[in-house]
């Protein structure tokens, strides 16, 4: 377990390193932008889906320095959508990792335009990675189908629009399946397009992507009820307060436990059949599983 815990410091610093060198340069007019940007991007978190796209590239048989550039605009557009997602016309959340969300520190314009500008940073990230150019072009367009009208932005939409009703297993898993999963499948499949995978190396990292995405969600829908507000970096409750129909209320936290035991399993079963060295992408789905934030 030691062993698993150092790798991911070691890809969370390469990534982090390069993420500062991709920042914007503080002295210009637009300085508030600027520090916008990097507020967010650089507050912390989990860093989970450079980690799996790194890891996808490793296990792939790529050069994991080379996909760091890729790991990265996974990163940024994650960073985002979240940016987004707090806003006041969105999910309405006022703070994000234990701090105040963007627009409560830079105001709502602000918090839209560094938005805007770490997606588009995120595909100059993954442009000039340092990969053959036709992964770089398949990694930029993963990146967009998932995160375009298909992906979170579609997922976003249907989150907001289903509000205050009870809501079915398939329009939940509709929703969160482009919300939250299909970032998480990019990050996986833009690892092992970094690497030049086969079509059964990708279409396993789609299955392990798919599975622990949902167990991720239900997972936060637990911790919505059960977590700690100081370990989430968030008030617990946020989503009963906003009328969201979760996981939590559809099987009740032993349902939730036992899809989450189910998805993190079928997870570990696409890796261990079409990789020679599973063992950290079974590691992470076990810890993924079993967080407290």
């Amino acid at each position: 377990m030691m062993e698993h815990s150092e790798r991911v410091e070691r890809y969370r610093a390469m990534v982090e390193d390069r993420l500062c060198a991709h920042l914007p340069d503080m002295h210009v007019s637009y300085e508030k932008l600027c520090d916008a940007m990097r507020y967010s991007l650089m507050a912390g978190g989990k860093r989970l889906r450079p980690i799996l796209a790194l890891e996808f590239c490793r296990v792939c048989g790529g050069d994991v320095s080379a996909a760091v550039g890729v790991a990265c605009g996974v990163e940024m557009l994650h960073t985002y959508s979240l940016i987004h997602d707090d806003l006041p016309c969105m999910d309405d959340d006022d703070y994000r990792r234990g701090r105040p969300s963007n627009h409560k520190v830079f105001g709502d314009a602000t918090a839209v335009l560094a938005g805007d500008a770490l997606q588009a940073m995120a595909f100059e990230a993954v442009l000039s990675a340092d990969i053959p150019p036709e992964r770089r072009a398949r990694c930029a367009a993963v990146l967009a189908s998932c995160a375009g009208v298909s992906g979170i932005c579609g997922g976003q939409q249907l989150d907001m629009e289903w509000e205050g009703r009870e809501l079915s297993e398939n329009e939940l898993m509709e929703i969160h399946s482009r919300k939250t999963a299909a970032l998480i499948r990019a990050a996986c499949l833009m690892g092992a397009a970094a690497a030049g995978a086969s079509a059964e190396q990708e279409s396993a990292a789609v299955r392990y992507a798919d599975a622990i995405g949902l167990a991720f969600q239900v997972r936060d829908d637990v911790l919505d009820v059960i977590g700690s507000s100081k370990e989430l970096g968030k008030p617990i409750g946020s989503d009963m307060e906003r009328g969201k129909f979760t996981f939590v209320e559809l099987l009740g936290v032993d349902g939730c436990n036992e899809l989450i035991k189910a998805k993190t399993e079928e997870a570990k079963k696409a890796v261990r059949e079409d990789f020679k060295e599973p063992e950290f992408l079974i590691w992470l789905a076990d810890m993924l599983a079993g967080r407290n934030n």
